[in-house]
């Protein structure tokens, strides 16, 4: 059994502010996009491809993957425009796999356990997403900014990633979205992450698995700070 895992590393990161793209920002003295790499060097993952801004692989190869001896990134390649596209991409820089893990970089404080659990589940069902319960109420705006209605908090989950699939399952779904990408845009759908790509064209439902640990996004100045202290406390 083979498993792959995709790095999305393409973003600007304009809430940050600056003008260094987050995924490069120093993070204890590294760059953002080490840590997730390093999760995945030391696990059971055999391959990684690394997706970069176009015109940012040798950069990524010579002062990240080089520089600490990541050997398990084995391509890096050039995302795309939208994140489906940087994707999909990854997905045809795959050598062929059984599973592959679709992670965003800017989630540095990604576990062991939640690597494993995944693993574990996604040879069950197919198609997972580490995730975590909401804690707090969760209301629907009207567009204008007015509370419209309040889901069942108890149903309610917030996606994160690692999302993991069927390599085969991804790939045909991605294969799909490509080919169809202008007919979604011309009806307004937005595409906001892989389990509604493989939900969308390949009609499977993806399972829920419970991160105990903090996987937090980092999306604005002050996430920097809570990472960084989860990392020098070892609570990730």
């Amino acid at each position: 059994m083979k498993t792959d895992a995709i790095v999305l590393a393409g973003g600007r990161g304009l809430r940050m502010g600056g003008s260094v793209p987050k995924q490069y920002m120093e993070l204890c003295g590294k760059p953002m996009i080490y840590y997730s790499l390093k999760a995945f060097e030391e696990s059971f993952i055999d391959n990684v491809i690394l997706v970069c801004s176009e015109g940012d692989e040798d950069y990524c190869r010579r002062e990240i993957v080089i520089k600490y001896g990541l050997n398990k990134v084995n391509r890096i390649v050039a995302g795309g425009r939208e994140r489906f596209d940087s994707v999909y991409n990854g997905l045809l820089a795959s050598n062929g796999c059984d599973y592959v893990y679709i992670h965003d970089g800017a989630r540095p404080l990604v576990s062991q356990y939640i690597l494993d659990r995944c693993q574990h589940y996604v040879e069950k069902y197919r198609a997972v997403v580490a995730a975590s319960p909401a804690r707090d109420t969760v209301k629907i705006e009207d567009g204008n900014r007015f509370i419209s209605s309040t889901p069942d908090r108890d149903k309610v989950w917030l996606m994160e990633t690692p999302q993991v699939f069927e390599y085969g399952l991804a790939r045909s779904a991605y294969e799909k979205l490509h080919d169809g990408r202008e007919r979604l845009k011309a009806a307004g759908v937005n595409i906001t992450d892989d389990t509604m790509v493989i939900k969308m064209f390949e009609d499977v439902d993806s399972y829920l698995v419970e991160d105990i640990y903090c996987n937090i996004k980092i999306t604005r100045p002050g996430d920097l700070v809570i990472a960084e202290a989860l990392l020098k406390s070892g609570d990730h």
